[in-house]
């Protein structure tokens, strides 16, 4: 019986350490903290959602807006008010490209942007209508006239003058080639004739004279004059 008793004493859990219930006691505050954060920022969503469902409804009843630019928000804040748009009927998109600087438009249904208004904004620009409808107008106008163009085909273009008649006082009235064939060389280019040569001597002539000259040279006496 002692035996049963004092097994049945050791398998009981020992009374908890001072160290143990510090632990649970930071623990439990832990937890306690989380809870409060968790309750606050369920409120803060509330009353966020309830100011965004205030701006969107009158919004919706001023006729003279057409579509509303927020403050740049959070992610989160960013989602709720995506969903309250689409809750009340009406179009939203996010531009900006930091996370810090993104920001929500909202629309009215009959006055969806249309693509070039979106890259506009996506590029940090103003929307200018007049200036869109006027660079539409000029693409019209643009691919209007290359229709009409490829309706009338390729352009030929004829030259203003013949080269023959512009040239005639060089090559004359026939044919560029058959003139050519005409052409003979000038005498006062290339070849010289033999009739305008001034040395009308023979080699063994001209060979003896250089051999006399040569002679003289050699012995000193004057190389008479030829006639």
């Amino acid at each position: 019986m002692a035996d049963l008793l004092g097994s049945i004493l050791s398998s009981m859990e020992k009374p908890p350490s001072l160290g143990d219930q510090e632990t649970r006691r930071k623990v439990r505050e832990q937890a306690a903290r989380l809870k409060k954060l968790q309750e606050q920022e369920k409120q803060q969503k509330v009353e966020f959602r309830k100011r965004m469902e205030k701006e969107v409804s009158g919004f919706i009843q001023d006729s003279g807006q057409i579509k509303k630019k927020f403050q740049p928000m959070n992610k989160l804040e960013r989602s709720i008010l995506h969903d309250v748009v689409e809750v009340a009927g009406l179009t939203s998109f996010s531009f900006g490209e930091d996370d810090e600087c993104r920001y929500v438009m909202i629309f009215k249904k009959e006055f969806a942007p249309s693509d070039e208004e979106l890259e506009s904004y996506r590029r940090g620009e103003e929307w200018d209508p007049q200036k869109a409808e006027e660079k539409r107008k000029l693409k019209e106008l643009a691919q209007q006239q290359e229709e009409e163009a490829a309706q009338q085909g390729p352009v030929v273009v004829s030259p203003a003058s013949d080269y023959k008649d512009k040239y005639s006082h060089l090559i004359g009235k026939g044919a560029a080639k058959d003139a050519a064939h005409m052409l003979q060389a000038n005498k006062t280019y290339g070849c010289v004739p033999v009739a305008n040569k001034r040395d009308t001597r023979s080699i063994e002539e001209a060979m003896n004279e250089i051999r006399a000259k040569k002679r003289l040279r050699q012995s000193g006496e004057e190389f008479p004059p030829t006639s």
